[in-house]
């Protein structure tokens, strides 16, 4: 298996406008984090979890030629902007592109794209097939993926395991049922907004103790603000066998 961190930043606590902060005048590579979203090859399929403002510039980035499947995590739109642009991989390949999400997910895209669930649909529009989750586990081309359901303050979201690898972002609360589903991956994913409270993700510290209790062989950190300071400064600070990811990363499974 093959993981490539395409963003690991947000939209919260992102300065727009002649920001002169740290992280926006770092010349450290890791400091530049595009929204949130990952990429996974496994048995030679290629899938997509989540499709942010920043999809086209990341897959782009990443070269990534061929798209079998996407997996939303949940609707908000640091999640789900980009998916206009998955047009191209309907152009390159010739075929719909599945979409796996859950009913509420389905419901918020059909609203956000709703050219692309019509009827009678434009020429040149997103072709997508729609596949709604339930909590169970399912597959892709034989790929064997389990729901892990979260707590985003009051919205349920869904993160994903892939053999030994589970990736949890916008969370602040994970039930014994998903502790016990994470447990034995040998490479976890949480988010981590920053170092002060927040009302719907783990702070820095408690993404720590969320991994101290998961004991991943290797625990990456995403979903990171400007508030958590540069990657040089603030990676130090971290326990043994725990990192900040970065765009572009890629991990061999």
């Amino acid at each position: 298996m093959k993981v490539t961190f395409l963003g690991t930043g947000t939209s919260q606590g992102v300065p727009v406008i002649a920001c002169t902060c740290d992280v926006c005048r770092s010349l450290d590579f890791r400091d530049k984090r595009t929204r949130t979203s990952v990429h996974i090859k496994v048995d030679g399929v290629s899938l997509v979890i989540d499709t942010g403002p920043d999809f086209r510039q990341q897959m782009l980035r990443e070269q990534v030629d061929h798209l079998d499947a996407i997996i939303f995590t949940h609707e908000h739109k640091d999640h789900t902007a980009g998916l206009d642009d998955v047009r191209a991989f309907n152009f390159r390949q010739g075929t719909d592109i599945p979409l796996y999400a859950r009913p509420q997910v389905v419901r918020q895209l059909e609203k956000e794209f709703s050219y692309a669930f019509a009827e009678h649909k434009y020429p040149g529009v997103p072709r997508i097939r729609v596949h709604e989750l339930d909590g169970n586990p399912f597959e892709i081309n034989g790929v064997r993926i389990i729901p892990l359901e979260v707590m985003h303050y009051k919205l349920p979201v869904f993160g994903f395991r892939i053999g030994d690898f589970s990736y949890i972002t916008d969370a602040n609360s994970i039930s014994p049922e998903t502790f016990s589903a994470v447990r034995g991956s040998k490479v976890v994913v949480l988010n981590a907004l920053q170092k002060q409270d927040h009302i719907s993700h783990f702070t820095l510290a408690e993404a720590i103790d969320v991994a101290g209790t998961i004991g991943a062989e290797t625990t990456y950190f995403t979903h990171m603000s400007h508030r958590m300071g540069r990657h040089a400064d603030v990676e130090p600070e971290l326990p043994e066998n725990v990192y900040f990811a970065y765009d572009g990363l890629t991990l061999s499974l």
